[in-house]
């Protein structure tokens, strides 16, 4: 809390010191500067319920790569990941981080095109987020435009230049643990179309042993306008990804600032391997002034190339899919105006799993594995439909508007065993092949928003569902289907306010909330009759999230704006939870145990961060972020509680903008001041990982992915050229 009060008191003193009188011709001036809020303005509007943006310029304030650096700028969002460059678990308001790996209850999208698989599954290792324009998140449950999803949305954004003509820009970057970073763009604009063409690469040694990166981006997007009335946009990308896995170490280790890795995943070379392609091709045509539709059909394949420390997985993995959205815009009378949307998203995935056991005990041939009796060979459809329909209408008289919107959402899916035909896999005597279709859930989402002056009060509520998966509904060891498994149901409460004040120099977002979780999703372990014990999913209660959110963000122009400091942001995001289990009954170590009132696992009481960006008119520019996570519980019985940690960054460069020419010069450090910190740990009933090999002592639990425990560093040089 020290640490709170220091920082709002740095960012009064900075706005007690620039903070003059400005005429109001400024005020045009302040608007365009503060793009982030007229974003963050029209998309609260539109969605009625907590949405917060960043910008090109808010990700170009650290690496645009480390992708958690940007996100988890925000309030209410945190950003888990595995490896250096891969493995991000994204986690909103506290949701999130139920599964060992992977986004799960979270949906994303790219350019509106479903970056989730059907099967609820997000993974974010082959995107390049160097081309990302801006990013949206919607907080809490989404599921009347979005479908399933518990936790809310995160929408990623790339479009081509807004300049008429050929430019070419090329980005390099080199830093720490041997990072190289390149990017060449070509955009090509007229009046009728315009487009880009992209290849980046990225490759790093990594801050863990063994933890490299190698990554390699090609990226063509499209826009043509046929008629005043028809837009085509097209997408296609074709990227590998490479992300080298270190393992987890000790706690000791963890605080000790020890990091050797994990021999266990040393031994097998641990690796994520994603060669992945991409397409999307929209439709948007007007049909008259009121009436218009945006249609977009999609496909994706991640060949993926999954070792661990206990196996060795490969995976095909295509998903398919439309998206459509019709718009009609009505007037009942003069003051009374109605916006309503229709649409769909309809998915398929067919993945193809093979997945084969180490033998665990051969040193001499640690790539050994068991025999294929004791593997899997999976092919998987899995079919998730929505249908929605929004609706916001306008009393313009009294600057009120009531949102009415609900979703249709089915879930289904089929397993095939290709190890089951009889006498092809000598003592393989089972078939673990199975279907399930969970009954459609419809899911509403009710608003009042209220705008005075420039400020938007938004009262709503909202419910969304998460669906067990395809490998969660099935008990593998015990041959049973997961019968009794129901979906999360999530009914959220938000209270929300957003406005401008100080003639648009100060833009704050408050929301207050509560997020019921009905039928939380569980892994638990049981005893297997033939011996041993087994793994498996169960609801295994409620969980009750109660929070406060709040964003400020101050622009300060010095003088009368003819001074020689161009701007001064100072801004604040601050998380404040209570997020808590209620009759929540479990199995841990085989005995059945009740954490209700415990503290929900992985997420910290208070996150926030706090920052001062300060711009000259010559061009010089510092950017400095502070970003406090305060201590979680792993454990359900919040027994370990894992250190806060707090991480400064600061960037520093020279900006030149021309006509023809345009050059931005910086150096970063990350982590400025030394600290020991986390990107991943082990939660619930998935904490006490010991792999056998893993050289820590039996009985050692290995349940932490260390972050750079020492300052880094990188600096680069973006040039941008118009023909």
């Amino acid at each position: 809390m020290k640490r709170l009060i220091i920082l709002l008191y740095i960012l009064s003193s900075f706005s007690a010191l620039f903070a003059q009188e400005t005429p109001k011709a400024l005020d045009e001036v302040i608007v365009k500067e503060k793009r982030k809020t007229a974003k963050e303005r029209g998309e609260f509007k539109r969605h009625a319920q907590s949405v917060e943006a960043l910008t090109e310029e808010d990700l170009n304030r650290n690496n645009p790569a480390f992708i958690e650096q940007s996100l988890g700028t925000m309030a209410g969002v945190q950003v888990d990941k595995r490896t250096q460059l891969g493995g991000q678990r994204i986690v909103i308001r506290g949701y999130g981080n139920d599964q060992k790996f992977n986004n799960w209850g979270v949906k994303a999208y790219y350019n509106g095109i479903p970056l989730t698989t059907a099967d609820g599954v997000t993974i974010l290792d082959d995107i390049d987020f160097a081309t990302v324009n801006n990013i949206e998140v919607i907080k809490g449950p989404a599921a009347t435009m979005y479908g399933g999803g518990v936790g809310g949305v995160a929408r990623f954004y790339l479009k081509p230049s807004e300049d008429k003509g050929v430019t070419l820009t090329e980005k390099a970057a080199v830093g720490s643990f041997g990072l190289f970073q390149s990017n060449t763009r070509l955009d090509i604009v007229n009046d009728s179309s315009s487009m880009f063409l992209s290849y980046g690469h990225l490759q790093s040694n990594g801050y863990r042993p063994r933890g490299n990166s190698l990554k390699n981006y090609l990226t063509y997007m499209g826009e043509f306008k046929l008629t005043k009335k028809q837009t085509v946009i097209a997408y296609i990308s074709h990227n590998f990804s490479h992300e080298g896995v270190t393992g987890q170490i000790s706690y000791a280790d963890y605080y000790a600032g020890i990091d050797n890795g994990n021999a266990a995943y040393a031994k097998k070379n641990a690796r994520n391997d994603i060669l992945a392609t991409r397409f999307a091709l929209t439709h948007q045509y007007a049909f008259t002034s009121k009436i218009s539709n945006n249609t977009s059909v999609f496909y994706s394949n991640q060949d993926f190339k999954r070792v661990a420390a206990g196996a060795d997985e490969s995976s095909l993995n295509p998903n398919f899919g439309l998206r459509s959205v019709f718009s009609i815009k009505g007037n009942f009378g003069a003051n009374v105006t109605n916006d309503l949307n229709l649409g769909t998203e309809l998915q398929q995935s067919r993945s193809l799993i093979s997945n084969y056991r180490f033998l665990g005990t051969d040193d001499a041939n640690p790539l050994k594995v068991q025999d294929i009796s004791r593997g899997s060979y999976f092919k998987y459809t899995t079919n998730q439909n929505s249908f929605f329909a929004h609706n916001r209408t306008n009393f313009t008289k009294y600057d009120l508007a009531l949102i009415l919107g609900v979703s249709a959402n089915h879930l289904d899916y089929k397993r095939i065993d290709l190890l089951a035909p009889l006498g092809l896999v000598a003592g393989y005597n089972k078939d673990l092949s199975f279907t399930k279709s969970f009954t459609t859930s419809v899911n509403p989402h009710i608003a009042l928003q209220k705008t005075i002056n420039k400020q938007i009060i938004n009262l709503s509520y909202s419910e969304g569902y998460n669906a067990p998966t395809a490998s969660t509904a099935f008990i593998g060891t015990i041959n049973k289907a997961n019968d009794d498994l129901l979906p999360e149901k999530a009914r959220m409460f938000d209270l929300g306010v957003q406005g401008l004040v100080f003639n648009g120099k100060l833009d704050y977002q408050v929301s207050v909330f509560t997020i019921d979780i009905k039928n939380k999703l569980t892994q638990l372990s049981g005893v297997n009759p033939a011996g041993g014990t087994y793994t498996y999913f169960a609801n295994t209660g409620n969980q009750l999230n109660k929070g406060v959110e709040l964003s400020l963000g101050y622009l300060i122009i010095p003088g009368k704006g003819d001074g020689f400091i161009k701007k001064v942001e100072p801004f604040l995001n601050l998380s404040s939870y209570n997020f808590k289990y209620t009759d929540f009954v479990t199995r841990f170590s085989n005995a059945q145990v009740d954490y209700s009132k415990k503290q929900v696992v992985g997420v910290p009481k208070t996150k926030y961060t706090a920052g001062i960006d300060i711009v000259l008119k010559s061009g010089f520019y510092w950017n400095n972020t502070y970003n406090y996570m305060g201590e979680v519980y792993t454990d359900f019985a919040n027994s370990n509680l894992v250190k806060s940690f707090g991480l400064f960054n600061s960037k520093i460069g020279y900006k030149h903008v021309s006509p023809k020419f345009d050059f931005d010069v910086y150096v970063a450090g990350n982590n400025l001041t030394n600290q020991v910190n986390y990107t991943f740990l082990f939660l619930g009933n998935n904490i006490n990982d010991s792999d056998p090999g893993s050289g820590y002592p039996t009985g050692v639990a290995t349940d932490v992915n260390p972050g750079p425990s020492k300052a880094y560093y990188f600096g680069g040089v973006n040039v941008r050229y118009k023909f």
